[in-house]
């Protein structure tokens, strides 16, 4: 991946500490760089492959930016406050939390994996964060346009598992906005329709081999990591978002007419 260039982005997040959840590879990785190009200090999570958040890490430095790989299984009693007080601890503050971790296809992680990393593991660091948070902060969950319209619309049988933990996520996270008003931290949705390279793509046209190639003629075009990690980094500090603004990224018109 190629870091964004520092000093050649506005830096209206200069003083700001992020944390990005799952933010060692793909989207996640792609968001921290244009994040930190921004100014912010990034905390790269990763749960289980240090070597790879460390090379995230380094290409963040070297473009001029601030960040710090650390490793949290978000699944974990302790992971939510590792990452608060990484923040904390190097950046000054926690301003920005962006919700990227996510899963549930993985074949050795137990039956109920996919609703305690999507539900209730998003629902503890949202509680950890805002501890820290001061007013005027953002909390950012990134989802899928199959995930987001599962009570409308079918997908796929191999993701659907995923797809009901990750609404199930996020009718948690809205639950908790009268709290969020109270604090004076906005929460932002923000969906996507599958994206191309990514390791869910990967396992669902495994399972089901041509899944995304129909995905992609019914969409028209899917996104790729980086059309939507820049996506996700523009409602970043964006003026005027409503609380808890749903934006559907690409491809959702046929999940609208259903």
């Amino acid at each position: 991946m190629t870091a964004t260039t520092a000093s050649a982005q506005p830096q209206d997040l200069a003083g700001k500490g992020a944390v990005i959840t799952g933010s060692s590879r793909g989207i996640g990785a792609a968001t921290a760089a244009l994040i930190a190009a921004r100014g912010a200090g990034v905390v790269v999570n990763y749960r289980a492959k240090a070597p790879r958040a460390n090379k995230v890490v380094k290409g963040i430095e070297e473009a001029g930016g601030k960040a710090v790989a650390v490793g949290a299984d978000l699944t974990e009693d302790s992971g939510a406050q590792t990452l608060v007080d990484a923040a904390v601890q190097n950046f000054g503050s926690l301003d920005l939390l962006i919700l990227n971790a996510s899963g549930g296809m993985e074949a050795d992680r137990g039956e109920d994996y996919a609703l305690k990393l999507n539900r209730d593991a998003q629902v503890n660091m949202v509680k950890a964060a805002i501890q820290a948070m001061p007013a005027g902060s953002q909390i950012v969950f990134v989802t899928s346009h199959q995930a987001h319209f599962i009570n409308q619309t079918a997908t796929m049988d191999a993701y659907e598992p995923v797809a009901r933990s990750k609404r199930a996520g996020e009718d948690a996270l809205r639950e908790m906005v009268p709290v969020l008003d109270d604090k004076g931290i906005t929460l932002t949705i923000v969906s996507g329709d599958m994206i191309e390279g990514t390791i869910t793509a990967t396992l669902l046209d495994r399972a089901e081999p041509g899944a995304i190639e129909a995905r992609r003629a019914a969409a028209g075009k899917l996104y790729t990591v980086e059309e939507f990690a820049a996506e996700i980094a523009a409602l970043v500090n964006k003026p005027g978002l409503e609380q808890a603004h749903t934006e559907l990224v690409g491809g959702a018109g046929d999940f609208l007419q259903n």
